[in-house]
């Protein structure tokens, strides 16, 4: 065989195999952005709105989380340990009657201690925490956010006034639903929730009438 047929079969072999990776990148591209607006929800529409519409940048950062993340195992918690986050939670609920904005720092306080005590980023960590959080639990994360960004857009203890309440109430109600998930007992914790979790949703009234956010929230819900 002539060397200048050895290199045209090697052309056409490269070819084809260039072809075929395309075709095949092209094939698996529509089922893992699938995938992962499967797995990240409303998380994903986050990202692509945070790339201004530019889908296969959204995948990237959400892919590059899974690869990141996914792998986490997250710790049980003891029952005792379960028993003084809920009674921590419940606690911050009811500060909220007298000082909303201290209770919306702890509320942050805690979500980032928890996810850590789990096996979570520390908190210190706080973007890196979000990340693996947002793998895990997809749905709720956005409620640490919020909270979050509440808790730190008073550092200096101004004033609030009745929107500024609003705000850090609907924070507060929006956080306890990745609260609860984390605190949650898996299949493999083998624990029963503790009393305390009773109280995370109990009712309080202030004494201008105004009800605490787990009360407000339940209200709504029934009214609805």
């Amino acid at each position: 065989m002539s060397t200048g047929l050895i290199i045209a079969l090697i052309v056409i072999v490269a070819v084809v195999v260039a072809v075929a990776a395309v075709l095949t990148l092209r094939a698996r591209g529509p089922r893992h952005g699938a995938s992962l607006k499967r797995r990240f929800g409303p998380e994903y529409e986050r990202a692509v709105a945070r790339h201004d519409g530019d889908t296969k940048a959204a995948e990237r950062e959400l892919s590059e989380r899974v690869e990141r993340h996914g792998s986490l195992q997250v710790r049980p918690l003891e029952p005792a340990e379960r028993e003084r986050y809920e009674a921590r939670w419940t606690a911050a609920q009811e500060r909220f009657v007298d000082a909303p904005r201290e209770a919306v720092a702890e509320a942050d306080r805690l979500i980032a201690e928890l996810a850590g005590t789990r096996g979570f980023p520390a908190g210190g960590q706080y973007e890196e925490q979000v990340a693996a959080l947002s793998v895990h639990h997809a749905h709720h994360v956005e409620g640490y956010r919020r909270v979050h960004r509440v808790a730190q857009a008073h550092p200096d203890g101004a004033h609030d006034g009745a929107a500024g309440t609003e705000e850090m109430r609907e924070a507060m109600v929006e956080a306890r639903a990745l609260f609860e998930e984390l605190v949650r007992p898996s299949r493999h914790d083998g624990g029963h929730r503790g009393v305390a979790s009773a109280r995370t949703a109990a009712p309080a009234t202030r004494r201008d009438g105004h009800r605490t956010p787990s009360l407000l929230h339940r209200r709504q819900a029934k009214e609805s």
